[in-house]
């Protein structure tokens, strides 16, 4: 409200301004509307506002300068020269003056005929927009600040997505227009906090767009990824040994060769989930049978013997975990080595779609999972048959994914298990308002942690 009193036009000077019905004025634009202005704030001063909020600017910074002529907010929308609300972090957002409302939400325009047409969701996906997936661990002083700007600037672009601000980095995977994207990307190359530290090939691509995420959600957490330890104890500095994809494929392809006579020394681990790894992995992989990063610490703790003198080469997802796992699996000084895939999957797909990653990546969205190659390896929980489609389990009080085929779902069996199949039936006779707990035959089935035995199991590239 403050900055946009800031940009009214005294009474006295509203006609010979343009027009008796003229109120405000903001980026050279006129406003007669109460509604109209605050929308264009919203646009594109968001930052400014945000700014004035945290740091208590007086009213040069609010819009205002001393002259009376246009403050920092008329420039706000112009990265360059746009003074910096802390030394870390810029409050800029990028120029959108040159590209129309259709271009920045074409998606959303697009909405209900992808959610009608769900198969032709992929073959528009990429035209008319995209998702990004990336990381940057840095030291930031202040991840309020910068998870205001975050916000500020993704509502600007109109992105949908999940970033984490912490004070060891940034993560995020957003979606929207191609166009959108494209200035997230400058933007944050360009934010001085990031500087030498991200850079183009670091974002991660893939078609898809804003609908691929229910909203935008923005937050401060202790760790960008969700391991469960202190970033003080075990941190991204001591991570291990980061090979390019020509390098990991190279290391892959000696070391299935290897297992293929019984002399391998190293082990493929896969750092992701359970479900991740079900749907899609590298050949010959040790894949962990656990529901969550957090899980992992213990994972490595419960089988440290497995991991003496060998030699480890990390992969997942987009590069992130492999950051902090890899420091842990190294904090316990019994590999001999310890290499991880630069830009995970993502990357290593873009470079080698035939390679020796076989299936689909799993992603976490409402896409669920993304294909380079034709290969089908799980299969429907209920009758086997081929199948890597994943779909919410149909129980109300679970979360869990489930690969149901059409055939089966077509059936009724749609749950993660029979406890819940049970329980969905349950849920719809009870009296709204009551909720059955959380407990699936899966999930009490699968141990927290899994104890690994050194067996050919490890050896066997088959599996």
């Amino acid at each position: 409200s403050l900055f946009v009193k800031a940009k009214e036009v005294p009474a006295a000077s509203r006609c010979p301004g343009g027009g008796e019905g003229v109120r405000w004025r903001c980026c050279r634009q006129a406003f007669e509307e109460l509604r109209g202005i605050h929308r264009h704030v919203a646009l594109h001063h968001s930052g400014d506002v945000g700014r004035q909020a945290g740091l208590g600017a007086g009213p040069a910074e609010a819009g205002e300068s001393p002259e009376g002529g246009p403050g920092p907010a008329d420039s706000a929308a112009r990265p360059s020269g746009h003074s910096c609300g802390s030394p870390e972090i810029c409050w800029a957002l990028p120029d959108t003056s040159h590209v129309s409302q259709d271009e920045l939400t074409s998606i959303l325009f697009f909405l209900n005929i992808l959610f009608l047409f769900a198969y032709l969701c992929h073959a528009v996906g990429s035209q008319v927009g995209e998702v990004l997936l990336y990381y940057c661990y840095c030291e930031v002083r202040d991840p309020e600040k910068l998870c205001a700007w975050q916000k500020a600037l993704c509502q600007h672009l109109h992105l949908t997505g999940k970033v984490r601000v912490a004070t060891e980095g940034i993560n995020g995977t957003v979606g929207g227009s191609k166009v959108a994207t494209s200035l997230y990307i400058k933007v944050m190359l360009s934010q001085p906090l990031f500087k030498n530290l991200l850079c183009q090939e670091d974002f991660k691509s893939s078609a898809g767009g804003a609908h691929c995420f229910p909203d935008l959600r923005v937050g401060v957490f202790k760790e960008i990824v969700p391991m469960g330890i202190d970033p003080k104890i075990v941190s991204y500095k001591e991570t291990g040994i980061h090979l390019s994809p020509q390098e990991f494929h190279r290391e892959v392809e000696q070391y299935l060769s290897q297992t293929t006579q019984g002399q391998s020394d190293t082990i493929l681990l896969d750092c992701r989930n359970f479900y991740e790894s079900k749907i899609g992995h590298f050949q010959g992989c040790l894949a962990p049978d656990i529901r969550k990063f957090s899980y992992f610490p213990s994972y490595v703790d419960e089988n440290l013997g497995l991991f003496k003198d060998k030699r480890v080469l990390m992969y997942c997802t987009g590069g992130i975990r492999c950051e902090r796992g890899s420091a842990y699996l190294r904090s316990k000084a019994v590999c001999r080595e310890v290499y991880q895939l630069k830009g995970g999957i993502h990357k290593y797909l873009e470079e080698f779609p035939d390679g020796f990653y076989r299936g689909k990546l799993f992603v976490f969205d409402d896409r669920y999972a993304i294909c380079s190659n034709e290969d089908i390896i799980s299969a429907c929980r209920y009758c086997g048959v081929l199948w890597d489609q994943y779909k919410l389990c149909s129980s109300q009080h679970c979360r869990q994914l489930v690969l149901t085929c059409p055939s089966c779902c077509n059936k009724g069996l749609t749950a993660c298990c029979s406890v819940c199949q049970e329980k969905a039936l349950k849920v719809t006779s009870r009296a709204s308002g009551q909720t059955l707990k959380e407990e699936c035959e899966c999930t009490r089935s699968r141990p927290r942690v899994p104890i690994e035995h050194v067996s050919p199991r490890i050896l066997d590239t088959g599996k």
